[in-house]
Protein backbone atom coordinates (compact mmCIF):
# COMPACT_ATOMS: atom_id res chain seq x y z
CA UNK A 1 0.00 0.00 0.00
CA UNK A 2 2.88 2.20 1.10
CA UNK A 3 4.40 1.69 -2.34
CA UNK A 4 0.58 2.37 -4.45
CA UNK A 5 0.71 5.83 -2.43
CA UNK A 6 4.13 6.68 -3.38
CA UNK A 7 3.35 5.70 -6.92
CA UNK A 8 0.51 8.30 -6.70
CA UNK A 9 3.01 10.76 -5.38
CA UNK A 10 0.49 11.15 -2.35
CA UNK A 11 3.45 10.96 0.06
CA UNK A 12 1.32 12.48 3.11
CA UNK A 13 -1.10 9.96 3.16
CA UNK A 14 1.86 6.99 2.75
CA UNK A 15 3.79 8.71 5.83
CA UNK A 16 0.27 8.52 7.80
CA UNK A 17 -0.51 5.22 6.76
CA UNK A 18 3.15 4.41 7.92
CA UNK A 19 3.22 6.06 11.02
CA UNK A 20 -0.16 4.58 12.27
CA UNK A 21 0.72 1.13 11.68
CA UNK A 22 4.01 0.82 13.44
CA UNK A 23 2.78 3.04 15.99
CA UNK A 24 0.05 0.22 16.28
CA UNK A 25 2.42 -2.44 15.85
CA UNK A 26 4.80 -1.52 18.91
CA UNK A 27 1.60 -1.18 21.03
CA UNK A 28 0.93 -4.12 20.41
CA UNK A 29 4.74 -5.21 21.06
CA UNK A 30 4.82 -3.58 24.47
CA UNK A 31 1.26 -3.73 25.63
CA UNK A 32 -1.20 -6.46 23.98
CA UNK A 33 -3.25 -3.93 22.37
CA UNK A 34 -3.65 -1.21 20.16
CA UNK A 35 -6.61 1.53 19.60
CA UNK A 36 -8.24 0.20 16.59
CA UNK A 37 -7.08 -3.05 16.87
CA UNK A 38 -10.14 -4.73 15.24
CA UNK A 39 -8.80 -3.07 11.97
CA UNK A 40 -6.25 -6.25 11.92
CA UNK A 41 -8.44 -9.17 12.78
CA UNK A 42 -7.77 -10.46 9.38
CA UNK A 43 -3.89 -10.40 9.96
CA UNK A 44 -4.49 -11.56 13.84
CA UNK A 45 -7.71 -14.51 12.66
CA UNK A 46 -5.27 -15.55 9.90
CA UNK A 47 -8.10 -15.11 7.99
CA UNK A 48 -7.81 -15.02 3.42
CA UNK A 49 -8.70 -10.99 1.98
CA UNK A 50 -12.35 -10.95 1.62
CA UNK A 51 -12.87 -14.31 3.76
CA UNK A 52 -16.25 -13.61 6.00
CA UNK A 53 -15.42 -12.54 9.65
CA UNK A 54 -16.17 -14.28 12.68
CA UNK A 55 -19.73 -13.68 14.18
CA UNK A 56 -22.04 -14.64 17.20
CA UNK A 57 -23.55 -16.62 15.56
CA UNK A 58 -20.70 -18.73 14.39
CA UNK A 59 -20.84 -20.00 17.47
CA UNK A 60 -23.93 -22.31 16.80
CA UNK A 61 -21.84 -23.87 14.21
CA UNK A 62 -19.09 -25.52 13.19
CA UNK A 63 -17.34 -24.36 10.21
CA UNK A 64 -15.25 -26.61 8.13
CA UNK A 65 -12.83 -26.08 5.04
CA UNK A 66 -14.34 -27.28 1.77
CA UNK A 67 -12.07 -30.15 -0.13
CA UNK A 68 -11.35 -27.66 -2.83
CA UNK A 69 -10.21 -25.28 0.29
CA UNK A 70 -12.21 -22.62 -0.87
CA UNK A 71 -14.68 -20.96 1.11
CA UNK A 72 -15.49 -22.46 4.37
CA UNK A 73 -19.00 -24.30 4.78
CA UNK A 74 -21.37 -25.21 7.36
CA UNK A 75 -21.96 -28.89 7.89
CA UNK A 76 -22.09 -28.98 11.88
CA UNK A 77 -25.02 -28.08 14.23
CA UNK A 78 -27.71 -26.71 12.34
CA UNK A 79 -30.55 -27.46 14.89
CA UNK A 80 -31.62 -23.92 16.21
CA UNK A 81 -33.91 -21.50 15.03
CA UNK A 82 -33.29 -17.89 13.89
CA UNK A 83 -36.27 -15.52 14.31
CA UNK A 84 -36.24 -11.96 12.61
CA UNK A 85 -38.62 -9.76 14.49
CA UNK A 86 -40.34 -6.87 12.35
CA UNK A 87 -38.49 -8.11 9.16
CA UNK A 88 -39.33 -5.71 6.66
CA UNK A 89 -37.25 -3.53 8.85
CA UNK A 90 -34.33 -5.91 10.00
CA UNK A 91 -33.68 -6.97 6.76
CA UNK A 92 -33.39 -3.77 4.80
CA UNK A 93 -30.78 -3.05 7.90
CA UNK A 94 -28.77 -6.49 7.29
CA UNK A 95 -27.96 -5.53 3.93
CA UNK A 96 -27.59 -1.89 4.65
CA UNK A 97 -24.35 -2.95 7.17
CA UNK A 98 -21.98 -4.23 5.03
CA UNK A 99 -22.22 -1.49 2.72
CA UNK A 100 -22.09 1.36 4.80
CA UNK A 101 -19.38 -0.47 6.54
CA UNK A 102 -17.64 -0.48 2.85
CA UNK A 103 -18.13 2.39 2.17
CA UNK A 104 -16.67 4.36 5.02
CA UNK A 105 -13.49 2.25 4.97
CA UNK A 106 -12.93 2.68 1.80
CA UNK A 107 -12.40 6.36 2.97
CA UNK A 108 -10.17 5.55 5.60
CA UNK A 109 -8.18 3.63 3.46
CA UNK A 110 -7.64 6.18 0.27
CA UNK A 111 -6.46 8.64 2.87
CA UNK A 112 -4.02 6.52 4.69
CA UNK A 113 -5.50 6.12 8.01
CA UNK A 114 -5.76 2.68 7.32
CA UNK A 115 -4.21 -0.71 5.60
CA UNK A 116 -6.48 -2.50 3.13
CA UNK A 117 -6.72 -4.83 5.22
CA UNK A 118 -8.91 -3.07 7.27
CA UNK A 119 -11.76 -3.63 5.08
CA UNK A 120 -12.44 -7.49 5.94
CA UNK A 121 -13.28 -6.06 9.62
CA UNK A 122 -16.66 -5.82 8.94
CA UNK A 123 -20.50 -7.30 9.54
CA UNK A 124 -21.66 -10.39 7.89
CA UNK A 125 -23.45 -9.43 3.99
CA UNK A 126 -27.02 -10.62 4.11
CA UNK A 127 -25.93 -13.53 1.79
CA UNK A 128 -22.86 -15.01 4.67
CA UNK A 129 -25.77 -14.32 7.28
CA UNK A 130 -28.25 -16.79 5.48
CA UNK A 131 -25.29 -19.02 4.42
CA UNK A 132 -25.15 -19.57 8.39
CA UNK A 133 -28.74 -19.12 8.68
CA UNK A 134 -30.01 -23.24 9.00
CA UNK A 135 -33.85 -21.87 9.73
CA UNK A 136 -35.97 -18.56 10.15
CA UNK A 137 -39.07 -17.52 10.76
CA UNK A 138 -39.65 -13.90 9.39
CA UNK A 139 -42.09 -11.88 12.08
CA UNK A 140 -43.77 -9.06 10.75
CA UNK A 141 -47.12 -7.25 10.25
CA UNK A 142 -46.25 -5.81 6.88
CA UNK A 143 -43.83 -8.31 5.48
CA UNK A 144 -42.19 -6.96 2.23
CA UNK A 145 -41.67 -8.65 -1.46
CA UNK A 146 -38.54 -10.27 -0.22
CA UNK A 147 -39.41 -12.48 2.77
CA UNK A 148 -42.47 -13.14 0.59
CA UNK A 149 -40.31 -14.31 -1.79
CA UNK A 150 -37.94 -16.61 0.30
CA UNK A 151 -41.16 -17.95 2.21
CA UNK A 152 -42.78 -19.20 -0.88
CA UNK A 153 -47.03 -19.13 -0.38
CA UNK A 154 -46.86 -22.58 1.13
CA UNK A 155 -44.57 -21.03 3.83
CA UNK A 156 -46.40 -18.28 4.96
CA UNK A 157 -48.59 -18.28 8.02
CA UNK A 158 -51.10 -15.31 9.22
CA UNK A 159 -51.15 -14.82 12.57
CA UNK A 160 -54.28 -12.36 12.78
CA UNK A 161 -56.39 -13.49 15.91
CA UNK A 162 -55.34 -12.22 19.07
CA UNK A 163 -55.91 -13.62 22.85
CA UNK A 164 -57.76 -10.95 23.89
CA UNK A 165 -59.87 -11.27 21.15
CA UNK A 166 -59.13 -7.72 20.01
CA UNK A 167 -59.56 -6.91 16.42
CA UNK A 168 -58.18 -4.09 14.05
CA UNK A 169 -59.11 -0.66 14.60
CA UNK A 170 -62.24 0.99 12.29
CA UNK A 171 -60.84 3.07 9.44
CA UNK A 172 -62.43 6.27 8.07
CA UNK A 173 -61.81 9.15 6.11
CA UNK A 174 -61.94 13.11 6.31
CA UNK A 175 -61.80 16.01 4.06
CA UNK A 176 -58.88 18.16 4.96
CA UNK A 177 -60.44 21.05 5.40
CA UNK A 178 -60.68 22.31 9.20
CA UNK A 179 -59.04 19.34 9.73
CA UNK A 180 -57.31 21.16 12.52
CA UNK A 181 -60.44 22.30 14.41
CA UNK A 182 -61.97 18.79 13.36
CA UNK A 183 -59.18 17.23 14.95
CA UNK A 184 -59.40 19.11 18.05
CA UNK A 185 -63.52 18.24 18.69
CA UNK A 186 -62.53 14.08 18.67
CA UNK A 187 -59.61 14.66 20.47
CA UNK A 188 -62.09 16.12 23.23
CA UNK A 189 -64.21 13.49 22.80
CA UNK A 190 -61.64 11.01 23.41
CA UNK A 191 -60.45 12.81 26.66
CA UNK A 192 -63.49 12.72 28.01
CA UNK A 193 -63.44 9.05 28.09
CA UNK A 194 -59.88 9.46 29.41
CA UNK A 195 -58.43 7.88 26.09
CA UNK A 196 -55.21 8.67 24.58
CA UNK A 197 -54.63 10.08 21.01
CA UNK A 198 -52.06 10.02 18.63
CA UNK A 199 -51.24 12.07 15.90
CA UNK A 200 -48.92 11.79 12.80
CA UNK A 201 -47.49 14.50 10.71
CA UNK A 202 -45.52 15.05 8.14
CA UNK A 203 -42.45 17.33 9.13
CA UNK A 204 -40.91 18.04 12.71
CA UNK A 205 -41.78 21.84 12.76
CA UNK A 206 -45.64 20.86 12.46
CA UNK A 207 -45.07 18.34 15.02
CA UNK A 208 -44.09 21.05 17.31
CA UNK A 209 -46.03 24.05 16.23
CA UNK A 210 -49.12 21.67 16.25
CA UNK A 211 -48.66 20.21 19.82
CA UNK A 212 -48.38 24.06 21.00
CA UNK A 213 -51.66 24.53 19.63
CA UNK A 214 -53.08 21.67 21.48
CA UNK A 215 -51.74 23.42 24.49
CA UNK A 216 -53.50 26.71 23.60
CA UNK A 217 -56.86 24.73 23.39
CA UNK A 218 -56.31 23.91 26.58
CA UNK A 219 -55.29 19.77 25.35
CA UNK A 220 -52.17 18.02 27.34
CA UNK A 221 -50.05 17.34 24.58
CA UNK A 222 -46.48 16.52 23.61
CA UNK A 223 -44.92 15.95 20.59
CA UNK A 224 -41.86 13.28 19.56
CA UNK A 225 -39.78 13.08 16.72
CA UNK A 226 -35.85 11.99 16.00
CA UNK A 227 -34.35 15.49 17.49
CA UNK A 228 -35.73 13.69 21.08
CA UNK A 229 -32.83 11.89 22.74
CA UNK A 230 -33.20 7.92 22.87
CA UNK A 231 -33.55 7.94 26.47
CA UNK A 232 -35.80 10.50 26.63
CA UNK A 233 -38.33 8.54 24.21
CA UNK A 234 -39.65 5.72 27.07
CA UNK A 235 -40.11 8.67 29.51
CA UNK A 236 -42.32 10.36 26.75
CA UNK A 237 -44.55 7.44 26.14
CA UNK A 238 -44.75 6.58 29.92
CA UNK A 239 -46.32 10.07 30.49
CA UNK A 240 -48.91 9.65 27.85
CA UNK A 241 -49.98 6.17 29.56
CA UNK A 242 -50.06 7.82 33.27
CA UNK A 243 -52.19 10.62 31.47
CA UNK A 244 -49.58 13.21 31.95
CA UNK A 245 -50.40 14.57 28.35
CA UNK A 246 -53.43 13.13 26.63
CA UNK A 247 -52.10 13.44 22.64
CA UNK A 248 -48.64 12.82 21.36
CA UNK A 249 -47.69 14.35 18.28
CA UNK A 250 -45.12 12.77 15.60
CA UNK A 251 -43.75 11.67 13.13
CA UNK A 252 -42.50 8.56 12.31
CA UNK A 253 -41.39 6.85 15.60
CA UNK A 254 -44.96 6.07 15.90
CA UNK A 255 -44.95 2.39 14.52
CA UNK A 256 -42.85 -1.06 15.37
CA UNK A 257 -42.70 -1.66 18.49
CA UNK A 258 -45.23 0.54 20.43
CA UNK A 259 -47.13 -0.54 22.77
CA UNK A 260 -49.63 1.59 24.17
CA UNK A 261 -53.09 -0.04 25.59
CA UNK A 262 -54.64 3.40 26.02
CA UNK A 263 -54.47 4.91 22.97
CA UNK A 264 -58.11 4.60 21.36
CA UNK A 265 -57.19 7.08 18.45
CA UNK A 266 -54.46 7.66 15.58
CA UNK A 267 -55.06 10.30 13.53
CA UNK A 268 -52.71 10.63 10.31
CA UNK A 269 -52.86 14.16 8.99
CA UNK A 270 -52.16 14.62 5.01
CA UNK A 271 -52.34 10.68 4.55
CA UNK A 272 -52.63 11.48 0.92
CA UNK A 273 -49.43 12.66 0.41
CA UNK A 274 -47.32 9.68 -1.43
CA UNK A 275 -43.90 9.29 0.15
CA UNK A 276 -42.42 7.07 2.69
CA UNK A 277 -44.11 8.51 5.43
CA UNK A 278 -47.05 7.40 3.66
CA UNK A 279 -46.85 4.50 1.79
CA UNK A 280 -49.05 1.35 2.94
CA UNK A 281 -46.60 -0.97 5.25
CA UNK A 282 -46.32 2.91 7.17
CA UNK A 283 -50.30 3.46 7.12
CA UNK A 284 -50.87 -0.01 8.35
CA UNK A 285 -48.03 -0.29 11.06
CA UNK A 286 -49.22 3.42 12.24
CA UNK A 287 -52.50 1.50 12.47
CA UNK A 288 -52.01 -0.44 14.07
CA UNK A 289 -50.97 1.45 17.15
CA UNK A 290 -55.10 1.69 17.78
CA UNK A 291 -55.28 -2.38 17.76
CA UNK A 292 -54.84 -2.37 21.44
CA UNK A 293 -57.71 -0.58 22.38
CA UNK A 294 -61.66 -2.52 22.43
CA UNK A 295 -62.89 1.17 20.60
CA UNK A 296 -59.96 1.37 18.69
CA UNK A 297 -60.23 3.75 15.73
CA UNK A 298 -58.38 5.75 12.75
CA UNK A 299 -58.95 8.38 11.43
CA UNK A 300 -56.81 9.55 8.01
CA UNK A 301 -57.25 13.35 6.35
CA UNK A 302 -57.28 13.16 2.73
CA UNK A 303 -58.56 15.29 -0.22
CA UNK A 304 -57.76 11.76 -2.77
CA UNK A 305 -57.38 8.34 -2.08
CA UNK A 306 -53.66 7.57 -2.81
CA UNK A 307 -53.08 3.90 -3.70
CA UNK A 308 -51.29 3.25 -0.42
CA UNK A 309 -53.82 4.44 1.43
CA UNK A 310 -56.48 2.24 -0.54
CA UNK A 311 -54.25 -1.38 -0.17
CA UNK A 312 -53.19 -0.34 3.29
CA UNK A 313 -56.89 0.18 4.55
CA UNK A 314 -57.91 -2.43 2.44
CA UNK A 315 -55.87 -4.69 4.44
CA UNK A 316 -56.67 -3.63 7.74
CA UNK A 317 -60.24 -4.11 7.03
CA UNK A 318 -59.52 -8.29 5.77
CA UNK A 319 -58.20 -8.53 8.75
CA UNK A 320 -60.58 -7.13 11.11
CA UNK A 321 -63.18 -9.05 8.72
CA UNK A 322 -61.63 -12.50 9.92
CA UNK A 323 -61.22 -11.48 13.44
CA UNK A 324 -64.42 -10.57 13.96
CA UNK A 325 -65.71 -13.39 12.18
CA UNK A 326 -63.72 -16.00 14.60
CA UNK A 327 -64.67 -13.74 17.54
CA UNK A 328 -68.71 -14.46 16.95
CA UNK A 329 -68.06 -18.08 15.93
CA UNK A 330 -66.28 -19.07 18.97
CA UNK A 331 -68.26 -16.77 21.30
CA UNK A 332 -65.31 -14.64 22.33
CA UNK A 333 -65.72 -11.08 23.80
CA UNK A 334 -62.79 -8.70 23.39
CA UNK A 335 -60.81 -7.77 26.43
CA UNK A 336 -58.95 -4.78 26.94
CA UNK A 337 -55.07 -5.04 27.43
CA UNK A 338 -54.13 -4.71 30.52
CA UNK A 339 -50.69 -3.72 31.00
CA UNK A 340 -48.19 -2.72 33.53
CA UNK A 341 -46.57 0.95 33.45
CA UNK A 342 -43.32 0.50 34.66
CA UNK A 343 -40.41 3.16 35.06
CA UNK A 344 -38.22 3.94 33.13
CA UNK A 345 -34.82 1.90 34.76
CA UNK A 346 -33.03 5.20 33.93
CA UNK A 347 -35.03 7.51 35.56
CA UNK A 348 -34.90 6.28 39.63
CA UNK A 349 -31.50 8.20 40.15
CA UNK A 350 -32.79 11.05 38.75
CA UNK A 351 -35.82 11.18 40.87
CA UNK A 352 -33.15 10.58 43.20
CA UNK A 353 -31.03 13.28 43.04
CA UNK A 354 -34.07 16.00 42.15
CA UNK A 355 -36.24 15.12 45.50
CA UNK A 356 -32.69 14.77 47.43
CA UNK A 357 -31.64 19.07 46.98
CA UNK A 358 -34.54 20.18 44.73
CA UNK A 359 -36.39 22.21 47.57
CA UNK A 360 -32.89 22.83 49.01
CA UNK A 361 -31.72 24.88 46.35
CA UNK A 362 -28.51 25.61 47.99
CA UNK A 363 -25.97 25.97 45.18
CA UNK A 364 -22.77 25.83 47.55
CA UNK A 365 -24.29 22.62 49.26
CA UNK A 366 -24.63 21.01 46.33
CA UNK A 367 -21.28 22.19 44.57
CA UNK A 368 -20.08 21.24 48.14
CA UNK A 369 -21.88 17.26 47.43
CA UNK A 370 -21.03 17.34 43.72
CA UNK A 371 -17.39 17.21 45.08
CA UNK A 372 -17.58 14.95 47.80
CA UNK A 373 -19.19 12.25 45.06
CA UNK A 374 -16.58 12.93 42.23
CA UNK A 375 -13.92 12.30 45.70
CA UNK A 376 -15.47 9.27 45.77
CA UNK A 377 -15.22 8.30 42.41
CA UNK A 378 -19.35 8.19 41.90
CA UNK A 379 -19.27 10.46 38.70
CA UNK A 380 -22.36 9.44 37.63
CA UNK A 381 -23.84 10.86 40.89
CA UNK A 382 -21.55 14.03 40.61
CA UNK A 383 -23.23 14.44 36.99
CA UNK A 384 -25.87 14.49 38.05
CA UNK A 385 -25.64 17.33 40.38
CA UNK A 386 -23.91 19.22 38.26
CA UNK A 387 -27.04 18.98 36.09
CA UNK A 388 -29.07 20.16 39.04
CA UNK A 389 -27.19 22.86 39.63
CA UNK A 390 -27.77 23.86 36.51
CA UNK A 391 -31.43 23.57 36.19
CA UNK A 392 -31.25 25.95 39.55
CA UNK A 393 -29.64 28.87 38.06
CA UNK A 394 -32.31 28.79 34.95
CA UNK A 395 -35.06 28.66 37.42
CA UNK A 396 -33.86 32.00 38.76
Amino acid sequence: QLKKLKKQKRLLEAQRLEQRTNYDLEMMRETGYCHGIENYSRHLEFRKPGEAPYALIDYYLHPVKSAEGGAKQFNGARDFLIFVDESHMTIPQLHAMANQDRARKETLIEYGFRLPSAIDNRPLTFGEFEERAPQVIYVSATPAEEERKKAGKKYIVEQLIRPTGLVEPSVEIRPTKNQVKDLIEEIKKKVKKKQRILVLTLTKRLAEALSDYLAEEGISSQWLHAEVKTLERPQILKNLREGKYDVLVGINLLREGLDLPEVALVVILDADKEGFLRSETTLIQTMGRAARHLEGHVILYADKITKSMKLAINEVLRRRKIQARYNKLHKIIPKPIIKEIRDWPFASREKEITSEFWMIRDEKLLEKEMREAARNLDFERAAEIRDLIKKIKTAK
